[in-house]
C-alpha cells in the first residue's frame, strides 16, 4: 500500500466523523408520543415500540419509513488462518465471495426476503479467483493478500488499518450515491476471522482471551485450545490500546473489519441507521465506537450470535439483540432478518390510527 492510499483514507475517516453529532432527541419523542397515543395499550407491542422510537431519533424524523434497505458483505482473508483455527481451509473465502456474486448464498436469499439489495466488497481477499474491477454490486478493493498472523506480528500496518476503513466509507458513498437507503447493514466473509474479532473483543472489553473466543465454524475441543493460544499470542506481542481504535484494528484486526467500521462511521454521518449483523460485525462497531463513541447512537443489534464474546461486545456497545436464534454463520444473515423487524416497527408507528383517529375510547 502506498503511503498516498493511507492518507487518503485518513482523510476521508476524519471528514466522516466531523459530520457525526448526536441523534435527534425531539423526533425521538414526538414519535414515543405517537406510540402512546395509537389505539393499543401503552408498551402493548413491547421492544417494536422502542426500535421504532431510536430509528426516528436517527433518522430525525417522527414516522421514518424504511423503504430502501442494503447489506454491505466486507470479505477479507486472514494469515491466522493458516494457523489452522478454523474447520474450513483458506480457499473457502474467495469461493463463497463468487457464491455471493451468483446469487447463491444464504445473506442473498435472506436479503431478497427482507427486500435488500446487497453490495459485495473484496477488501483482502487471498487468490485470483475474484474480479479485479467493479461491477453488479460489486468492488474490487484489494488492499492486499489477506492479513499478517497476528500471533506473529501486527495484522496490518495503521496506514492499511486507515484504508480499510476509508473503503467501508467510499463503499458506502457509492451505494448512496447510486440510490440513497433508509437503513444499512454490515455483513462479513473470511475464513478465521473470529479469531481477530475475539482478540479485538478482548482488548475492547478488557476481558480475558478465553472469555471473548468462541468455537466459530463448529471447531473441536482441541482446535478451540490452539484458537484461544493464538488470541492470547496476538494479545502479548501487539499489545493493543483499547484507546486507539485504528492502532488496535492495526495489531490485531483484518481488512473486512476495518471496512465495517467504516461502513458504521458513514452511516452515522448520514443519520442512517445500521443493523449489526454478528460477532465479526460487532468488533468492527467496536472499533468504529472506539474512533467516534457517538456513532453507537446509530445502531441497532440484529441478533445475539453463538459465539462466547458477542455479549461482551454487545454490552460494551449497548445494545440489547432484536434476535437470538443461535445463529453463527455471519454474511449479515442476522441483519437481513433483523431489518424486518425494523420496517414493522416503523410501520406501526407510522400506519396505525391514533385512538383520536380510529374513534376509540382511550383508558
Amino acid at each position: 500500500m502506498t503511503a498516498a492510499k493511507g492518507i487518503e483514507g485518513m482523510n476521508m475517516i476524519e471528514t466522516t466523523v466531523r459530520k457525526i453529532t448526536g441523534i435527534d432527541s425531539a423526533a425521538a419523542g414526538a414519535a414515543r408520543a405517537r406510540q402512546d397515543a395509537l389505539a393499543k395499550p401503552r408498551g402493548s407491542l413491547g421492544r417494536l415500540e422502542d426500535l421504532s422510537v431510536r430509528i426516528a431519533g436517527i433518522r430525525g424524523d417522527s414516522r421514518p419509513v424504511v423503504r430502501e434497505r442494503i447489506v454491505f458483505v466486507m470479505a477479507a482473508d486472514h494469515g491466522v488462518a493458516l494457523d489452522g483455527v478454523s474447520a474450513y481451509p483458506r480457499e473457502v473465502t474467495p469461493q463463497m465471495v463468487l457464491n455471493f456474486l451468483s446469487g447463491g448464498a444464504a445473506i442473498n436469499v435472506l436479503a431478497r426476503s427482507a427486500g435488500c439489495r446487497v453490495a459485495i466488497t473484496d477488501c483482502g481477499v487471498a487468490g485470483g479467483l475474484l474480479p479485479v474491477s467493479d461491477g453488479n454490486g460489486f468492488y474490487a478493493r484489494k488492499i492486499a493478500e489477506g492479513s499478517f498472523d497476528i500471533s506473529k506480528g501486527p495484522a496490518m500496518t495503521r496506514g492499511e488499518a486507515e484504508r480499510a476503513i476509508g473503503i467501508g466509507i467510499e463503499v458506502f458513498e457509492a451505494e448512496y450515491a447510486k440510490r440513497p437507503f433508509d437503513i444499512a447493514a454490515t455483513g462479513d466473509m473470511g475464513i478465521g476471522n473470529t479469531t481477530p474479532s475475539s482478540a479485538l473483543v478482548a482488548v475492547f472489553a478488557g476481558i480475558p482471551a478465553r472469555e471473548a473466543t468462541g468455537r466459530g465454524t463448529g471447531i473441536d475441543d482441541r482446535t478451540f485450545e490452539l484458537k484461544v493460544g493464538i488470541v492470547e499470542r496476538a494479545l502479548s506481542i501487539n499489545a493493543p490500546d483499547p484507546l486507539d481504535g485504528i492502532g488496535t484494528l492495526a495489531k490485531v484486526g483484518g481488512f473486512e473489519i476495518g471496512a465495517i467500521a467504516g461502513v458504521v462511521l458513514a452511516a452515522a454521518a448520514r443519520k442512517i441507521p445500521v443493523v449489526i449483523d454478528g460477532f465479526i460485525s460487532a468488533a468492527g462497531a467496536l472499533v468504529a465506537r472506539a474512533i467516534e463513541p457517538l456513532c453507537a447512537e446509530y445502531m441497532i443489534a440484529a441478533h445475539r450470535s453463538a459465539e462466547t464474546g458477542h455479549r461482551a461486545a454487545l454490552e460494551l456497545l449497548g445494545l440489547e439483540p432484536l434476535l437470538d436464534l443461535g445463529m453463527r454463520l455471519g454474511e449479515g444473515t442476522g441483519a437481513a432478518l433483523a431489518i424486518t423487524l425494523c420496517d414493522a416497527a416503523c410501520r406501526v408507528l407510522d400506519e396505525t390510527a391514533t385512538f383520536g383517529e380510529a374513534g376509540v375510547s382511550d383508558r
